[in-house]
């Protein structure tokens, strides 16, 4: 039986931290019928915030999947975080919904990981209705939120409804389309409401805000806007349409108010996902690509005959094994199927689906497209991975992860946690693909790095609390590089006389600065058979041999040439190991002549801030050593671009922080090697040689 896809909501729960994202799912979850007892964030018992991690701290750190129903149509709700250093949570789960519900704080108003979270919506071109909860907060205000979503976020917010009293007096809202007030005021069962006419001190306010309301609704039909400029009043019906129309193409953003800890205003917002949210079949399709990322023209378009489309936009691992979130595009699956991961070529049987509630989970035998699942115990498959039909192959658009901005050394206290601490790794990058681990050549430590310094201080406590890891963890390191700056001729000879044959090998060269990112280069131009032909490769491999360890602070050495230019050898005791030493010898005394030089890595860093802080922001870049490339003023702010090194970066966002009060962003990646001044070098080479003394002790 094919399903009624018009009946189908897929809808994320987004906001700023603390503006009750969480709260709201878990009303969502009671009103239709999902839990019975409601759990707190405060008291850490909220039903979708499962981890040790969440409960305490009172955040959402994972986002977590559930589905219920209301009025004859099925919810899948998502709720995400709202932590700066979750964004990338917030970002995979747009990827997947049709629409979303944003939560506004009453008081707070539009903060801003809201402003983050609504600009990746933008991108992901996703519709929203908005909830300005807590309105029974001190200090809240409903018209001055209404006015900030216009102001800050350059949005516009199509009021639905009027609160009725405010802060401790808020006791209902009003519907401006039916003109009703809807009251709650039954304090033992909050679920219920009553419906009533208005309190007449309202009515000038009503017929104002609705005034606006038609008028804006109205616009998305030449027909009815003439008639409604000729004098008659559309139907309810009519308007109703009027505001899907407009929402789906994000013409505005219907707005409702409440107070989802008392459960007042939460079964407006439900009506509103069903009335004026996209069902799967009314979102653009996704686009599929080949195996090279070019795309084919073809779209995944959402329909329970056509091919099998999904696409992985979570892993996590819990009590019951690992699960995969797959939102399917198009076709149905079935237990037992094979499936094709188009990014790893790998087929995968399909033994368990399960439908998530929260932590609890029901059986499914089969899903097709618009459900959103998860699978038990799939090996290879990784976040932002497309499933598909293997006869009939096809990749989704993949989603792009910004790259770790920040690393840090960790080592396990014994033996017995390093294993332990191998596996969790794997566990936890599969989770979460913005988190990586590397091992650093030179001194065996394992490197993690992340997207800040609250990601990794978070990655660290689950490493220790839930896979019981106890580890060390070090200062935030930077990688430098050497190079040198002058061209060099000289000679190198090695001889060795012990007994029996010798070892010997002359080499005469030039030592040269390469170009750019060119590496290492070598060349002969020895004729007349000085040093024989068999024996360049050894001077070759013996000059690369020394090439990972710098004459000045030991870093890897970037970009020269060396020319052979002439020699002599030995007709019984030269080799190529004799030759190879050569080179190895002439490396360390030649490179000390080439005006050698530390190189640091700069990073292209992207800085967002509210207008009134850009000077701040500038002149704090100045201090680190930045050059400001571009400054780009937005609705919300100014986006200021530059080029830092990465040593100066460290601890920045606690300073950008503070110095916006909270509302600035930034993000970095790496951009190419620069040489360092003169004082920085000087202290690279201390360190350096600091670190060794302590090694040999």
């Amino acid at each position: 039986m094919a399903a009624d896809l018009s009946k189908y909501r897929n809808i994320g729960i987004f906001a700023h931290v603390d503006a009750g994202k969480t709260t709201t799912t878990e009303r969502i979850l009671k009103l239709t019928g999902k839990i019975h007892k409601i759990g707190e964030v405060h008291d850490g018992e909220s039903t979708m915030d499962f981890m040790d991690q969440e409960a305490e701290r009172g955040i959402t750190i994972q986002s977590a999947a559930t589905t219920c129903e209301w009025d004859g149509h099925r919810l899948n709700v998502i709720d995400t975080p709202g932590h700066v250093d979750f964004t990338i949570e917030v970002y995979r789960s747009l990827k997947v919904l049709d629409g979303g519900v944003g939560v506004f704080c009453g008081s707070g108003g539009v903060e801003p990981q809201s402003e983050t979270n609504w600009r990746y919506a933008n991108d992901s071109e996703v519709s929203r209705i908005i909830f300005v909860n807590k309105l029974d907060r001190m200090g809240a205000d409903f018209f001055r939120v209404v006015k900030q979503v216009k102001d800050v976020l350059g949005a516009h917010p199509l009021v639905m409804v009027l609160p009725i009293g405010i802060e401790e007096d808020f006791k209902g809202c009003v519907d401006l389309l039916t003109r009703k007030a809807w009251i709650w005021d039954n304090e033992q069962d909050t679920t219920a409401f009553r419906i009533e006419e208005p309190p007449a001190d309202m009515a000038d306010q009503i017929e104002e805000y609705r005034e606006m309301l038609v008028e804006t609704a109205v616009e998305q039909d030449d027909d009815l806007m003439e008639k409604y400029l000729d004098g008659e009043e559309p139907s309810i019906e009519a308007i109703q349409k009027c505001i899907r129309s407009g929402t789906l193409k994000m013409d505005f953003f219907p707005t409702y108010c409440g107070s989802a800890f008392k459960d007042k205003g939460v079964q407006m917002v439900l009506d509103a996902v069903v009335s004026y949210l996209p069902s799967p079949t009314e979102v653009d399709p996704q686009p599929e690509v080949d195996l090279e990322g070019e795309p084919t023209g073809k779209f995944a378009i959402v329909d329970t005959d056509g091919p099998f489309r999904a696409l992985a936009f979570k892993i996590m691992d819990d009590r019951f094994g690992a699960l995969t979130f797959i939102r399917i595009y198009s076709g149905t699956l079935n237990k037992g199927d094979t499936v094709l991961n188009t990014f790893t070529g790998k087929t995968e049987r399909v033994g368990r689906m399960v439908e998530m509630h929260a932590d609890d989970r029901n059986e499914l035998s089969h899903a097709h497209a618009g459900d959103i699942i998860a699978i038990v115990g799939m090996k290879d498959t990784q976040t932002g991975h497309t499933l598909c039909d293997p006869k009939n192959p096809a990749t989704l658009e993949p989603m792009v992860f910004p790259d770790p901005v920040i690393s840090i050394a960790i080592s396990p206290k014994d033996k017995a946690a390093s294993e332990k601490m191998g596996i969790a790794l794997g566990k936890m990058i599969k989770e979460d693909p913005s988190f990586r681990v590397e091992t650093d050549q030179d001194s065996g430590e394992t490197i993690i790095k992340g997207m800040g310094e609250l990601h990794l201080d978070i990655k660290v406590d689950i490493l220790r609390r839930t896979h019981g890891v106890d580890v060390t963890v070090g200062a935030p390191q930077v990688a430098y590089r050497e190079t040198i700056t002058l061209r060099t001729e000289d000679s190198y000879t090695h001889k060795k006389q012990s007994g029996g044959s010798g070892q010997f090998g002359k080499i005469d060269y030039i030592i040269e600065p390469g170009e750019t990112g060119s590496g290492y280069v070598f060349e002969s131009v020895v004729t007349g058979g000085s040093v024989p032909r068999e024996f360049w490769p050894a001077v070759e491999t013996g000059f690369k041999k020394m090439m990972g360890r710098g004459v000045l602070a030991g870093y890897p050495c970037l970009d020269f040439k060396v020319t052979l230019t002439d020699g002599s050898f030995h007709a019984v005791d030269s080799s190529a190991m004799a030759f190879e030493l050569a080179a190895m010898g002439a490396y360390r005394q030649t490179m000390k002549k080439a005006g050698p030089q530390i190189m640091e890595p700069i990073m292209k860093v992207d800085v967002f801030t509210p207008d009134d802080h850009v000077g701040d922001v500038i002149g704090d870049l100045n201090r680190r050593r930045g050059m400001i490339k571009s400054q780009d003023a937005g609705v919300t702010g100014v986006r200021i671009k530059a080029d830092v090194p990465l040593s100066e970066m460290f601890g920045y966002i606690g300073t950008l922080r503070t110095m916006t009060s909270g509302r600035g962003q930034f993000s970095m990646e790496f951009l190419q090697y620069s040489p360092c001044p003169r004082n920085i070098s000087e202290q690279v080479i201390t360190d350096a040689k600091e670190r060794e003394a302590a090694a040999k002790k």
